[in-house]
């Protein structure tokens, strides 16, 4: 599903806080990185529909507005930065749930297949049984990330799903969220902190700062030292390895003198 944005305004009342963004995304991994306050938390829930801003949003070229709800919940996924749940249901009900506007009067064969589904392709299969408040936090994170894509979105929004996950976990969750978006033919778009995360497995990067974008295209072009060094206040050192990805390494923030200066 092609997403397009033209002219995105939005603030909270009188503070503007995304100014004239415009984004072509086709189905890739797009990554929207940018510091504290950039804009990237406020960019994904205008892109879902949670927020109403000035301009257009499209999706395959119908404009979001003219969407009903229930088609707008087939189409757009969205996970937001803590989404983990408390309810006193299993994780096999949890996820299974994620596919509420599919669900009629009674659960098919296929409702309880993807949902398995989803479960094994994140590895969490074991925790089927286990009630959810008995959960740690990154184990809630991955059912959470599993009820986002049990449903098959045309567009995926995923606002740091990384968060509460181990390094290993982190890997496997981008593995799999690549393999989804190929397999699926979606369009997915993640705000992420992590530049090394976004650098390997983006196919697109969006810098987003002050509300506006600043840069947009492939790793290599916008994860830059001088970019890093402007954008975040970070001396860093930037490499290319044999795969043609941008590896990061901070060296100190800009701010920072040293011992006694």
């Amino acid at each position: 599903m092609k997403l397009e944005v033209r002219q995105l305004t939005f603030g909270y009342r009188t503070v503007p806080v995304l100014k004239d963004v415009c984004i072509d995304a086709g189905p890739m991994v797009t990554a929207v990185i940018g510091p504290n306050a950039a804009g990237k938390s406020t960019l994904l829930k205008c892109l879902s529909g949670i927020l109403k801003p000035e301009g257009s949003i499209l999706l395959d070229g119908k404009d979001l507005k003219e969407y009903k709800s229930d088609e707008l919940l087939q189409a757009v996924s969205y996970l937001p930065q803590d989404s983990a749940s408390n309810a006193a249901l299993t994780v096999f009900e949890a996820v299974l749930l994620g596919r509420l506007n599919s669900l009629g009067w009674t659960v098919t064969d296929e409702d309880l297949s993807l949902t398995l589904d989803a479960l094994e392709k994140l590895g969490i299969e074991g925790l089927a049984k286990r009630p959810l408040n008995e959960l740690s936090g990154g184990q809630k994170q991955m059912v959470s990330i599993a009820q986002s894509i049990i449903r098959k979105p045309g567009v995926l929004l995923m606002d740091e799903p990384t968060n509460s996950l181990d390094l290993q976990h982190q890997l496997e969750l981008f593995d799999v969220i690549r393999t989804i978006t190929e397999d699926n033919n979606m369009t997915t778009v993640v705000a992420l902190h992590d530049l090394n995360l976004a650098a390997r497995y983006a196919d697109n990067i969006i810098l987003l700062n002050c509300g506006k974008i600043e840069a947009m295209g492939s790793p290599g072009s916008v994860i830059t030292e001088d970019m890093i060094r402007t954008v975040y206040g970070v001396n860093a050192r930037v490499t290319i390895d044999n795969e043609g990805i941008p590896q990061i390494i901070p060296i100190n923030s800009t701010r920072y003198c040293g011992p006694g200066k």
